[in-house]
């Protein structure tokens, strides 16, 4: 950590292209938050270099994150899906995805998007925390909770209050990099300017 970056970054140059340029921005692309929703949960129990190797496959196997393809899948596509060796092959993961995108769809259908829905739990502002080491990093907090039991009323599901809270990491809505990372540094310094 000679320079400062998240120490869990650093395991590959995949997990450092994502932390530099994607984990703690804020996101306003409802494909994205899709995109997020659907690998947060399918990351459940495993970790996360293992979802962002399987990145790829996981685009091509979900019609690109299309919520409205994916809300669709019949039987036939979620039994090709279990045979897919480059996603996670969990049958309540795939059921989950398919369902996730229903869920999602009505979301957008109320609040006119999925990203109104999320950044109206903030106020529009996204969260920055000031941790200063990596256990000072929560795996919960009370929006996370908040959001969690909005979220399964919802109809969705792996959606617990971790999943959730690194949900909200993942599009920005939560800003947990280090004080010492320089990606916090440069999003500041962007943010004075």
């Amino acid at each position: 950590m000679a320079d400062g970056t998240c120490p869990w970054a650093l395991s590959s140059d995949a997990m450092r292209s994502y932390h530099n340029d994607e984990w703690g921005v804020p996101s306003h692309d409802e494909r994205r938050h899709f995109e997020m929703l659907i690998l947060e949960g399918a990351q459940a129990g495993l970790s996360w270099s293992t979802i962002l190797r399987k990145r790829e496959n996981y685009r091509h196997a979900l019609d690109g994150f299309d919520p409205e393809r994916v809300a669709r899948y019949g039987d036939a596509k979620r039994a090709s899906l279990l045979e897919d060796p480059g996603i996670v092959r969990n049958r309540l993961k795939v059921a989950s995805a398919v369902k996730n995108a229903q869920a999602f769809l009505a979301v957008q259908q109320e609040h006119g998007s999925f990203d109104r829905y999320l950044w109206g739990w903030v106020g529009g502002t996204p969260v920055v925390n000031h941790p200063r080491a990596l256990d000072q990093l929560p795996a919960t907090s009370g929006l996370s909770d908040t959001i969690s039991k909005d979220m399964k009323r919802r109809g969705f599901t792996f959606v617990g209050s971790t999943i959730v809270y690194s949900f909200l990491q993942a599009v920005g809505v939560v800003d947990d990099h280090l004080d010492t990372c320089p990606a916090k540094r440069r999003r500041r310094s962007r943010d004075l300017t």
